[in-house]
């Protein structure tokens, strides 16, 4: 297997990102399935976010020339770190994890500002991966807020 097409499969989470329906709510579902059933420390899930990040930016560069199409929806390495990235420094109960994802998937499809306009101004994998890592943030807010409500 060539690097490229190691790092189209990482893009891509090998299969997942060629289901037949909404490729990027599974990505998510994936990060769902990791938190909640890897026992991660903050230490190590951080490190995965930083990690993953940089291997999205690389990864979903290369995928996008592999598939000959910005921002591909079979890329979903993206969903996949900004649902972790909605999920630090909350509760890992299954309704936090839950709500997470439901905020996480109602932010990166309407792409409310700023996120929209991150989606716009930035290209290639860093513009792949930025726009889910902020939505990951909002959503990751929301719930610090709803955290402290309680």
């Amino acid at each position: 297997m060539s690097l490229r097409s190691l790092l189209k499969q990482i893009a891509t989470l090998w299969f997942i990102g060629y289901l037949p329906v909404a490729p990027g709510t599974w990505g998510s579902f994936a990060g769902l399935v990791f938190v909640a059933l890897v026992p991660v420390s903050l230490p190590a899930l951080l490190g995965t976010i930083v990690g993953g990040t940089v291997l999205g930016i690389i990864a979903a560069d290369a995928a996008e020339k592999a598939i000959g199409q910005a921002d591909s929806g079979h890329i979903i390495i993206d969903e996949f770190i900004g649902y972790l990235v909605s999920v630090v420094f909350i509760p890992h109960t299954y309704g936090y994890l839950v709500a997470a994802f439901l905020l996480f998937r109602f932010f990166d499809i309407l792409k409310p500002f700023p996120i929209r306009t991150v989606e716009k101004k930035l290209s290639g994998g860093l513009g792949v991966m930025a726009d889910d890592i902020l939505a990951g943030m909002v959503t990751n807010l929301v719930l610090q807020i709803w955290k402290m409500s309680f």
